[in-house]
């Protein structure tokens, strides 16, 4: 996986979900090698399937470019009495609270390396009703008797995950949380 910032808009059952955050992306995944002053959209459709669209995105001269662009577009549309795009047909959809969204986390800790303590973490996962997809333990090298604990989780509602990630924090054998990341592109 690679960290990318992501600006992310899906329509769900329930309405659009908007939200932009970093976010572990698989390095097969097209997003992955986007580096540097390049930008792109990457589109998922129903009938289209995967589609992406590259290209320079920041910097003195694709900024000004596009800038330029967007007055020539305004002022031909002044000229010949036309309108502008004009709202979709998706703008009644209600937005979701970030609360709401669905999404997969990847949780590092800091944990004390001893007997007991995954059932105490499992425990926490399973109060509020958020499934572990995978589990890596490694010890800590730095620190006798506390290992590095990292978990991925299954999809699950932001407000569930956060609540997970805040009893972590609270139990005694977690030593710290080190990294949350929101998990994308599956």
């Amino acid at each position: 996986h690679t960290i990318k910032l992501l600006a992310i808009c899906e329509r769900t059952n329930q309405g659009v979900s908007a939200r932009v955050h970093p976010s572990l992306v698989p390095n097969d995944h097209p997003l992955a090698n986007v580096n540097g002053a390049y930008n792109a959209v990457f589109v998922e459709a129903e009938n289209a399937g995967s589609l992406m669209f590259y290209g320079q995105g920041a910097g003195g001269a694709p900024t000004s470019s596009a800038i330029m662009g967007d007055l020539v577009t305004a002022a031909r549309n002044r000229l010949l009495a036309a309108r502008g795009p004009c709202e979709s047909a998706y703008a009644d959809l209600p937005i979701l609270a970030q609360a709401d969204t669905v999404t997969r986390y990847q949780i590092r800790l800091s944990v004390t390396d001893r007997s007991g303590v995954l059932h105490r973490i499992t425990e926490v996962f399973s109060t509020h009703d958020v499934s572990i997809e995978t589990m890596i333990q490694a010890p800590r090298e730095d620190r006798a008797g506390s290992a590095y604990l990292i978990l991925t989780t299954h999809a699950g509602r932001e407000r569930a995950l956060a609540a997970t990630v805040a009893a972590l924090e609270a139990l005694e054998v977690v030593q710290e949380v080190t990294s949350v990341l929101r998990v994308e592109g599956f």
